[in-house]
């Protein structure tokens, strides 16, 4: 019998989910307007952690600068040092050193793991799996250990220059990141005994959150979640930057774009980055590890834009210089910013407890979102 046999009479509601939520990964807020457990609508409301990075970087000097984009995504430093010093030695015209691009690859490989399994992690706590949470915990804990070793820090590392790189690794470097690229392929059998191969995890992932490549490209959405979506786009092969053309490694896609796609996809992409890394260790030039780089960088008058393979898309920086010791504007291409304006669509039609795995599944961190 409906609704309107039994007269019964019936309306949407509004709930708020955030700021302060478990799986929302940070201060974000979303109003979802439910009918019963549907979702019919989602609203996001941004801007808890805002700090003003763009405008800092005008009241910084180039080099000062660095260590902000930490802070933007600070599950994956390495990535949003490199696109920053892209971006001011692409306005310079600067020529990195090739022994300091093959450290930048390595690093930032390394960084594309740590993101990955912080990703993976937070996935299945998000869907009540603690058990897999502390597998990648534990892991992860090893590549800081080697970000320590090399910056001295484990999550803001500061681990670029303008130029190319501060220092060289470590001599215990190279061997303990042997060490590690030897275990990990053990790991990820683990994750996939107790994540991948989950019936639970397949009930709440497969045909949820679908969204194909057309509706991602209308979005400006890139990187891992468009591969997701079926479309073999990866900017490391398509408009390879640094030394990325120097390696072989396959890009991994998925079929329909949904949750489990996107996990999927990262997973194989954290092993396409273990190849990449030995390739990078084998294949590492003698040589300087920084190019002639003035005192004060002051890059002439004009506009540049850099962008690069992020960890949870493409992450860019467009920068303009009025010729002085700081930049005139600067503006960061946020993949994680991207992603979420895409989320109430992927959310509309779903359950409350499929939103939550929508949202754990594009990979986003507040500090990239609101800046």
């Amino acid at each position: 019998m409906s609704r309107e046999q039994c007269d019964i009479t019936t309306q949407e509601f509004q709930l708020n989910m955030g700021p302060q939520h478990p799986s929302t990964h940070g201060v974000y807020r979303a109003i979802l307007t439910l009918d019963g457990e549907t979702v019919t609508n989602v609203e996001n409301v941004m801007g808890y952690l805002h700090r003003g990075m763009e405008k800092i970087a005008e009241n910084r000097t180039y080099t000062q600068f660095i260590p902000y984009t930490d802070r933007l995504d600070y599950i994956a430093p390495a990535l949003n040092n490199w696109a920053y010093v892209g971006v001011v030695e692409k306005l310079m015209g600067l020529e990195v050193p090739e022994r300091a691009e093959y450290m930048r690859v390595i690093l930032g490989e390394l960084q594309r793991i740590a993101n990955h399994l912080v990703y993976v992690a937070s996935f299945a706590l998000d869907l009540n799996g603690f058990s897999a949470w502390m597998y990648m915990f534990r892991d992860r804990e090893k590549i800081l250990d080697l970000f320590e070793m090399v910056t001295g820090s484990r999550m803001t590392l500061n681990s670029m220059r303008v130029g190319g790189m501060p220092s060289e690794f470590p001599p215990e470097f190279i061997p303990a990141l042997e060490k590690l690229l030897a275990e990990l392929p053990e790991c990820f059998e683990e994750y996939d005994g107790i994540v991948t191969g989950n019936e639970i995890f397949h009930a709440r992932t497969k045909n949820v959150g679908i969204m194909n490549a057309e509706t991602i490209i209308n979005y400006g959405m890139g990187g891992v979640n468009l591969r997701a979506s079926g479309l073999k786009y990866d900017l490391r092969k398509e408009m390879p930057y640094s030394v990325y053309d120097q390696f072989e490694f396959d890009i991994p896609i998925g079929e329909k774009g949904d949750c489990f796609d996107r996990y999927v996809v990262r997973m194989e992409e954290m092993r396409e980055s273990i190849k990449i890394i030995k390739q990078a260790i084998a294949k590492m030039p003698d040589g300087p590890i920084m190019t002639k780089v003035p005192r004060i960088i002051k890059p002439p008058k004009g506009e540049a834009y850099f962008h690069m393979e992020g960890a949870k898309g493409w992450l860019g920086f467009y920068l303009v210089s009025d010729g002085s010791t700081n930049p005139y504007r600067l503006h960061i291409h946020a993949p994680s910013f991207i992603s979420l304006g895409a989320f109430p669509e992927m959310s509309r039609g779903t359950y409350i407890q499929d939103l939550v795995a929508i949202l754990a599944s594009i990979d986003i961190v507040l500090g990239e979102v609101d800046r």
